[in-house]
């Protein structure tokens, strides 16, 4: 259990699934945990979860010892500006999408700011995040960054430059995946199957998979070559993929999805 205390600007979905994890891991007690947003409604949210909801920034930052930036992109900039009311050294952590680091520490650089990129799969603590520093972050804020989102799953670090390539792969990825499994879905549906049982046997199968190659340590292509017998069903199935350039729309949706990233943090 932590002794400082932490604050949450932006208490939506991302917000309150960090919040809930780190208390159901045992890092915050609830109490310790202040929340400030404008509206009332989530303010109730997080009164519910026990949390202490502030009335502005000002009297969040005084309170706490780091800072969670938890808004959405058009209002992120206000909310930096904001926190030049804060006193200095507080640790700054954005989960903003295209909200750069550099950026953030122009408007207070009197603050360490580690940016960090979630997933949504976070909300059920099986997330995959990557953390990047700013200029005056140091070895200790990284920890405490790390350590917060490792509450909710999967950290990595790395440089600034590959946050829109990790926006663009595990930020987007979960809706990639949720085709996949509605394709696959179909697919059962389509040969006989019922609905609720196809999209059971899909999910759950992307999840084995998955799991296969993380806890085993296995490569992908070896997975496939696990479950691909010569002249079998798989490598029928996996010719149809290949002919409808199955990878290359991936590897293209991660591609375009990275340049997009780009483009809105230049904006």
């Amino acid at each position: 259990m932590k002794s400082g205390n932490l604050g949450i600007i932006g208490y939506g979905n991302m917000g309150s699934a960090i919040i809930k994890g780190l208390i159901d891991a045992g890092l915050y007690k609830a109490s310790s945990i202040y929340v400030y947003d404008t509206a009332p409604e989530r303010n109730e949210a997080a009164r519910s979860d026990g949390c202490t909801v502030t009335g502005s920034i000002k009297e969040l930052g005084k309170a706490v010892s780091t800072i969670i930036i938890g808004v959405k992109p058009n209002v992120a900039l206000d909310v930096v500006h904001d926190l030049r009311d804060v006193p200095p050294g507080k640790l700054v952590i954005s989960i903003v999408a295209g909200l750069s680091a550099k950026t953030i520490e122009a408007v207070i650089p009197d603050k360490p700011v580690v940016r960090v990129m979630p997933n949504t799969p976070c909300m059920i603590s099986e997330g995959a995040s990557a953390v990047c520093r700013g200029e005056k972050a140091t070895d200790e804020h990284v920890r405490r960054a790390t350590e917060i989102m490792g509450a909710l799953g999967y950290v990595t670090e790395v440089s600034e430059k590959l946050m829109d390539v990790v926006t663009g792969l595990s930020g987007s990825g979960p809706a990639y995946v949720a085709i996949m499994i509605d394709a696959l879905s179909d697919g059962g549906v389509k040969m006989g199957l019922p609905r609720p049982a196809a999209l059971k046997l899909a999910a759950q199968t992307v999840l084995g998979a998955a799991k296969m190659i993380l806890e085993k340590n296995i490569a992908p292509s070896a997975l496939r070559d696990m479950v691909t017998s010569p002249g079998g069903t798989t490598i029928a199935g996996i010719s149809v993929l290949e002919s409808h350039a199955f990878r290359a729309a991936l590897i293209g949706a991660v591609e375009a999805a990275t340049l997009k990233s780009e483009a809105l943090g230049k904006k």
